[in-house]
This record gives C-alpha cells, structure tokens and sequence, in this order.
C-alpha cells in the first residue's frame, strides 16, 4: 500500500536544512559580489564613513552603491531584525517550559534511588567537562579573530541600541558576587521581564526539582499545563523557524557584504574548532570515564555502539535513534533494562553535551568575531547558561538557536551573528547529536556499574 505522501504525481517538499544551505549559499554569494563591486574600497575609511549601506551617514551615502543602501536599508536588515524578535518573544517560555520537563521527567528518581541521583550527577558534569572544553579550544585557537577591528566594532555599535530594545541586558553588567546573588530573582515575573535568562532558568530548575521531589499525583495538572506551554512553543518556533532560510539569506549578504573572503576563512576554522571540541569529548572524556567510572573498555564501548552513533549521525535526532539505542544497550552492551531505560529515555532530553558544547564555542566565536572582549564572569555565565540551556533543547528543529541568540545579546554580541552559523548547522547537528546518544549510552554503562542484573530487571519480569 502505497502511503499518501509518497504517491507518484504528489511533490515532495525539500527539508528545511536544504532551504537554509540553499539560503546561506545564494546570501554568501551576493554579498561577495557586493563587496568585490565596491565595498571593499572602504576597509580603510575611518569607522564613521563605513557600511553606509547599513545606516552610515550623509557624507558617506554618495560613496555607496545606491540599490545597496536600498536593499539592505529596506529589505535584508529589516527583515533580519523581524526573526530575531520573533525568536526573542519565544525564548522565555520555550527554555523555562523545556527546562522544567527536562527535570521533572527525572520523576522516578525516588524510585529509582542511587540510579537517578548518579544520572543527573554524570550529566551536569559531563555537560560542565563539555563546555569548558569548547571554550578552552575557541579561546586558544581563536577562528573568529582577525577580521578587520574598524568594520567589526562598527557593525556591533549599529546593532547595540536594537539588539539591547529587544532584551535587557543587566545580568551581563554584574560580576562576581552580584553576578552570583543575580541568578536567584527576587521576583521571577521581573527576571523574565528584564530578560535575565539565568534567574529564570534558575527558577525553572528548582520549579522541575520540586515537581520531583513532590510525593502523589497533585502535581499533575501543574506538570500538564507546563507541557502544553513547551508544546505550543515547539510548535511556534516551528514556524518561526520556516522564515529561518530568508533570515539567513538576508544575514549572510549583509556579512559577506561587509567582511569579504575573511568570512569563509573565519567559518571553515570555527567548524574545525568545533568538530575537534566535539571529538575530544567524545573519544578522550568518555573513555577516561568508562575505563575509571565505568570499568568498562572504551574500545569494546565503541565498537558495540557503532550502529546507534551512524543512526545518530544521519537523522541528526537523539529521539530518532532512541529505540536503536535501547537496542544497543541491551544486546550489544549487555546493560540492565531498568537502568539503560531510565538513562536513555531522560538522556533523550536532557543529557545534551554536544548542544551545550555547540552553544558555548558559537557565542565566543561569533564575540571574537564582532570584537568583543569577553571578561572571565561573561565566559562562566555563558558556561553556566549552555549547561542549563543543554537541558530540554531536543525535539525542537534548531532548538540551540534562541539560547544562543539570548545568549548573544546578554553578553553584548550582535545577535545577527546567528546567521553565520545557520548555513553550515545542519552537518554540525549531526556531529553534536551523535556525541550526545553516545554520551547517553556511556552514563547508562557507568551508572550500571556495580548493578545486579537480576534485581534490576526483577520489576519487569514480576510484572509479565
């Protein structure tokens, strides 16, 4: 029987990553075009007669190509700036929604005991391990720095007042102590208002903890109300994500317009940094964690989850590659059912080392990229935001883009920069996800340790 949406004569719709690579690739094109007819002329010029194509002033309007000024004055900026508000409006309640069903799926970890504890103790390590190693490599090696400071500090003084109209960026003024003391909000309802995304994902992470902690079933109607909230805005940012092949169009042309061939060389080293950051966590952490942690051979490990991890690697979904995993677990790693069931099903969601990885080298990039210095509280608090923001990103297509453009504008960088990253995250996506099924499969044979098989699996068989 020939399903409905393959019949012959019916046209198969392209999928989303396709339309935004086709958008990245046609963008890039025109602005080098722009740039190589006459922008590049103005690499020179003193800040203030730059990028008159994006609002520079009178003196400098007659040096620019006018259907330039036109159509990024009336077309591409204003149309990048559209998505971005529309992923602002939604960042608040998709991350406190997801963050607090990350946690609150945890559910039997009173049942479970030890087992639940240890798992949500491996995953914030894991996750913290995976973000200081993404910051370590992009610090060092640096793949955005070196474009040119005039142009950079120009375009992040264009986008200051707009990016910081759209949300309030107090957290990243405070340091140290006061930056420690802003995280727990006095008046949660204020924090979400003034866009202070930590204190309220704070509150999100206590709120999923009490639901757990909380006996019988008069949570209920509490945790299926905060579901539909994440499910409407899974759905809206579904949509908001349909714009993302012409949002990225626009920033694509507005940059190459600007920056020239030094935006191709800056982007292939922030994949190579990011695709080695990935890697190290991969091969280097975990092995040491399952030869230590787990008493298990990394290479046996390996080997046995081959199948999940090319599952993960072609579906770039970690609920995709779920019921393979199961599999794996069981058959290949010989893991008990009850342990890997648990660990699997709420890694799934909320064990999320690659996207948590993905945010933390991006925002210090795209902050390279743009000229901006960030200080060591800035980098802690973007750690601190990518482990939490790791929790609950799955399931939503391009989930890690509006904790990264929040992200972006609490710590001062010109939230534009997301389309850089938009035209290659699909193979990145890939690369992330299968980091996080592995890391899934890896804290499920580290957790099991020390586990008698029989008594795990001793409730499933009492109950065939």
């Amino acid at each position: 029987m020939t399903d409905a949406n393959t019949r012959p004569g019916k046209k198969q719709k392209m999928p989303l990553h396709w339309k935004m690579a086709i958008g990245f690739i046609v963008g890039l094109a025109f602005g080098l075009i722009a740039y190589a007819s006459g922008l590049g002329e103005w690499r020179g010029l003193p800040a203030d007669h730059l990028l008159c194509a994006v609002g520079g002033d009178a003196e400098a309007a007659w040096r620019c190509t006018p259907w330039l000024k036109l159509f990024t004055q009336y077309v591409t900026d204003p149309f990048g700036q559209l998505f971005l508000r529309l992923i602002f409006m939604l960042v608040i309640p998709l991350l406190f929604s997801a963050l607090v069903m990350g946690v609150s799926e945890m559910g039997d970890i009173n049942a479970l005991g030890r087992i639940g504890w240890r798992t949500l103790g491996l995953t914030v390590l894991m996750s913290s391990i995976a973000v200081l190693i993404g910051l370590v490599l992009v610090n060092w090696i640096a793949p955005g720095a070196g474009v040119d400071p005039a142009l950079a500090q120009h375009l992040m003084a264009e986008n200051a007042d707009r990016a910081r109209g759209i949300v309030q960026d107090g957290v990243a003024s405070d340091s140290g102590v006061g930056m420690l003391l802003s995280i727990v909000p006095d008046n949660v309802v204020g924090a979400a208002a003034d866009g202070s995304i930590l204190a309220v994902m704070f509150f999100a992470l206590m709120l999923g903890i009490g639901m757990v902690l909380t006996p019988g079933t008069t949570t209920d109607p509490l945790r299926k109300a905060i579901q539909g909230l994440f499910e409407v805005s899974m759905t809206l940012i579904g949509l908001v994500i349909r714009l993302a092949p012409y949002a990225v169009f626009c920033f694509m042309f507005n940059l190459a317009a600007l920056f020239g061939w030094d935006l191709l060389v800056r982007l292939g080293a922030y994949v190579g940094v990011v695709f080695l950051a990935l890697a190290l966590h991969m091969f280097v952490v975990y092995s040491l964690a399952l030869k230590y942690l787990g008493g298990r051979s990394p290479l046996v490990f390996f080997r046995g989850v081959q199948e999940a991890m090319v599952l993960a690697f072609s579906t770039a979904s970690s609920n995709a590659t779920l019921p393979t995993a199961l599999r794996v677990a069981d058959t290949e790693l010989g893991l008990p059912r009850q342990v890997s069931r648990f660990v699997l099903t709420v890694g799934a969601t909320a064990n999320q080392n690659g996207t948590a990885l993905f945010e933390g080298v991006t925002v210090i990039f795209l902050a390279q990229f743009f000229g901006v210095d960030l200080s060591l509280g800035q980098q802690v608090l973007v750690m601190m935001v990518c482990i939490l923001g790791g929790i609950g990103t799955a399931g939503v297509p391009s989930g890690s883009l509006p904790v990264i453009a929040m992200i972006c504008v609490m710590v001062g960088v010109p939230p534009e920069g997301i389309g850089l990253i938009l035209g290659v995250n699909h193979f990145l996506d890939m690369c992330r996800t299968t980091l996080n099924v592995t890391g899934d499969l890896a804290i499920a044979a580290i957790v099991s340790k020390g586990e008698s098989d029989t008594k795990m699996d001793a409730p499933a068989a009492a109950a065939t």
